[in-house]
């Protein structure tokens, strides 16, 4: 049993750390690591009481944290069980967000206030701008952490960003539609506020999208970044055969290859204008950023 393989001191007193939160955390790389696929049974209560020389209370209170958290499923009689994934796929090269992506997806407003942040000021090439701070679930559970910087003129109200879309409101409002943009993707650890509010321990693994949106005019819209639970969001991409045609652009607007069709026929400009646009999807695939949504 996985449980005898741990030092006894895996969880110790003198450390700083809550003993529920390091028992919580064995548990939880255990589960995260493969080691405790989805069934397998917890140690019961006393097990774990044993092992450790912690109190019971201790240890329930590292269970509720873990059931808390989507890993672990606790039923009278029944014990404690590995919780079955619970992942959301999303696809960062499309433009539609979690919002839309996603079944049963709400959206808080945290906070929308007045901000000074060179970094977005110089981005959005305006000096006002406006923090956006949000909070995404899906079926009652935390996926992800927004924060995004926009033009002040744009004059939002959290009213009308609950359990809404960033970009269809911009779109319904003024008429702007966001149509391209630059992403990065990292790994980061979650910082105590980021946990609190995502609900999982600090220093937890997050997947942070990063990046600045743009307008069909190719004006910067949104500077964001969006911290998403490892454990729950998973990022999809679609790949495409690369070849050797070169990127004629910098800003990811497409631009048209050059060819003239003008005395060709129907039939002959059909297929031309089909591998005009293979060869741009060919080197957009291979040369453009990945367009992410960021609402």
């Amino acid at each position: 049993m996985w449980l005898d393989e741990l030092a006894d001191d895996a969880v110790d007193p003198a450390r700083k750390v809550p003993l529920h939160a390091q028992l919580s955390a064995v548990v939880r790389s255990r589960i995260t690591d493969g080691s405790l696929p989805a069934g397998s049974m917890l140690p019961t209560e006393a097990e774990l009481t044993e092992k450790f020389g912690i109190s019971r209370s201790v240890v329930r209170q590292a269970l509720l944290a873990l059931t808390g958290e989507g890993l672990v499923l606790r039923g009278r009689g029944r014990g404690s069980v590995v919780a079955p994934p619970g992942e959301h796929h999303r696809l960062v090269q499309r433009m539609s967000g979690l919002s839309t992506q996603l079944d049963e997806v709400t959206t808080e407003v945290l906070s929308l206030s007045p901000e000074r942040d060179a970094l977005a000021e110089s981005t959005l090439g305006v000096r006002d701008v406006v923090a956006l701070h949000r909070l995404r679930s899906a079926a009652g559970s935390p996926i992800a952490l927004i924060h995004t910087w926009l033009p002040s003129a744009l004059a939002l109200s959290p009213e009308e960003l609950t359990n809404a879309s960033l970009h269809s409101l911009l779109r319904r409002k003024h008429g702007i539609s966001i149509v391209t943009g630059r992403r990065q993707v990292r790994a980061v650890a979650a910082s105590p506020s980021q946990a609190e509010s995502l609900r999982v321990a600090a220093g937890s693994p997050l997947l942070l999208l990063e990046g600045t949106s743009f307008d069909a005019a190719g004006l910067p819209v949104e500077m964001f970044r969006t911290w998403h639970r490892a454990d729950r969001v998973v990022f999809d991409l679609d790949v495409v055969k690369g070849d050797t045609a070169e990127s004629s652009t910098t800003t990811g607007s497409p631009q048209p290859h050059s060819g003239t069709t003008s005395n060709l026929g129907v039939a002959d400009r059909a297929r031309a204008l089909a591998r005009d646009l293979q060869a741009l999807a060919d080197d957009l695939g291979s040369h453009a950023p990945v367009v992410g949504p960021g609402d």
